[in-house]
């Protein structure tokens, strides 16, 4: 088996980009490449291990993964965030686990859900942002009607099928990826952050009929880079990132891929009680600013929805296996 390992960065991640190069450098299977997509106007960071490849691309989390990949001649590609760990072992594990299951796409569990608190749980499914499941032994992630997902609760070490997964650390073949045109989801980069972009893309693989499966208890970590940035200000494009996105992922992959009208009004009940929670919650607290930059995030993703830019492109229609 030969791969590509294909990652995006900004060349700011320092020690945990190291980590991750290095981490390459002693999988059991080495990658015939190390492509590194870097952000027009960025510095090449100074961490090396001397094997990769840099291709400067426009920058955006989205722009910075929908790319032709014409560098890569591999069947398979790991693709990858500037700071994951990856145990020796890693790679092997995930192109055996994709041949046993007969699947096309898998991705480790690098936010582990399930370690939530009891509070943080409950919170999580009275705003229907998240719910966890029981396990039943086949389901990892699920999308739900509402843009949020569910996941299991108590997943045993192992494969589980999923309709989204997290998106630092991702293997699959280079065809498959290319099938579900990612390019055409560059909507999101017009938002400060992308956020949902790992969402719209694996639920995209979903519904064009790709096996997706979930690796819980990989040792595959994420060492999160962007975690030292923290601001009211960011706190508050996040919010707006968030809801805008919400509303503009419910509409163009629930409710315009969902035929049946019966169907369509329960989904469109689902997003109207989560959407409508969230202001209520802010008003509660007297966060009267809050409110209206969710309600902000939310007409401008109508507006979009009612755009010329939204009208071509192309209509999702599942195809699950």
């Amino acid at each position: 088996m030969n791969y590509t390992a294909v990652i995006r960065t900004l060349g700011k991640a320092g020690e945990k980009y190291q980590t991750l190069l290095e981490s390459l450098d002693r999988q059991t299977i080495q990658p015939s490449k190390i492509l590194v997509y870097i952000a027009e106007g960025y510095a090449i960071p100074k961490e090396t291990i001397g094997k990769e490849q840099y291709i400067y691309v426009r920058k955006g989390m989205v722009a910075q993964r929908a790319l032709p990949y014409q560098e890569v001649d591999t069947e398979y590609i790991l693709f990858l965030d500037d700071d994951v760990y990856l145990p020796e072992t890693a790679v092997a594990q995930l192109y055996q686990y994709l041949i046993d299951n007969k699947a096309d796409v898998i991705s480790p569990d690098v936010f582990p859900n399930a370690e939530r608190s009891i509070w943080g749980k409950w919170m999580m499914r009275l705003s229907g942002r998240m719910i966890d499941r029981k396990d039943d032994g086949k389901w990892g992630y699920k999308v739900m009607r509402n843009s949020g997902y569910s996941y299991n609760g108590n997943p045993k070490h192992g494969v589980y099928l999923s309709q989204t997964n997290a998106g630092p650390c991702f293997f699959c073949k280079k065809e498959d990826f290319l099938k579900i045109h990612f390019e055409e989801e560059l909507w999101m980069d017009q938002m400060k952050y992308a956020l949902g972009e790992d969402q719209v893309m694996f639920y995209k693989m979903y519904c064009m009929g790709l096996k997706q499966l979930t690796w819980f208890h990989s040792g595959i970590k994420h060492l999160d880079a962007g975690t030292a940035m923290v601001s009211e200000e960011k706190e508050k494009m996040l919010i707006y990132s968030d809801f805008r996105f919400k509303t503009i992922f419910w509409h163009r992959f629930i409710y315009l891929s969902d035929e049946e009208w019966l169907s369509r009004s329960w989904s469109m009940l689902c997003i109207g009680y989560t959407l409508g929670f969230a202001l209520f919650v802010s008003l509660v607290k007297g966060r009267l600013d809050i409110f209206k930059l969710k309600l902000k995030a939310m007409k401008d993703a109508v507006s979009f929805i009612k755009s010329e830019e939204y009208h071509i492109l192309s209509l999702i229609k599942k195809n699950v296996r």
